[in-house]
């Protein structure tokens, strides 16, 4: 009987301190299962970047004009300054990939409801620093010096 009551009081427990996905991350999740489906239909290589290069442009242009400014601008940075990653969507966000996994992506900041956008680098980027470096960045305008370092680290991730 008392293992019962054990078993009832963790699962209340549990339950109030999980509440669940919130509906960004819920969209974000549609946004993923739908790019997925898209990668996966036929077509050629060639068509199929154009359309995810298109679907990125796309998703720029929706977005609030703070965030849209910047995230045109990041997007000429990564192509002039690493070619070799190829624009595509990840959970609803622009991202740029070497043999399609991300290397870095932009989250806007209305994504989230957050103060600030965000570029962040998976560990695909080759940013290792010694021990320990930063993989993601705050952003709240872009700056000519913020441009120059954001080449800086583009180029490094992507080499």
């Amino acid at each position: 009987m008392s293992s019962t009551k054990k078993s009832a009081a963790r699962t209340t427990a549990t339950e109030k301190s999980f509440e669940g996905f919130s509906a960004e991350e819920r969209a974000a999740m549609k946004d993923h299962a739908q790019e997925l489906k898209a990668s996966a239909r036929a077509g050629s290589k060639a068509a199929k970047a154009a359309e995810a290069e298109a679907a990125v442009v796309a998703k720029i242009a929706g977005m609030r004009d703070s965030d849209r400014v910047m995230a045109e601008r990041l997007h000429a940075i990564v192509k002039e300054n690493a070619p070799d990653l190829a624009p595509k969507l990840w959970y609803g966000m622009p991202a740029y990939a070497r043999d399609g996994k991300v290397v870095c992506f932009f989250q806007s900041a209305e994504k989230f409801n957050a103060r600030y956008a965000t570029l962040g680098f998976s560990d695909q980027a080759n940013l290792d620093d010694g021990a320990m470096w930063a993989t993601s960045y705050a952003l709240n305008e872009l700056t000519a010096a913020g441009e120059a370092r954001i080449a800086e680290l583009v180029r490094k991730a992507a080499g």
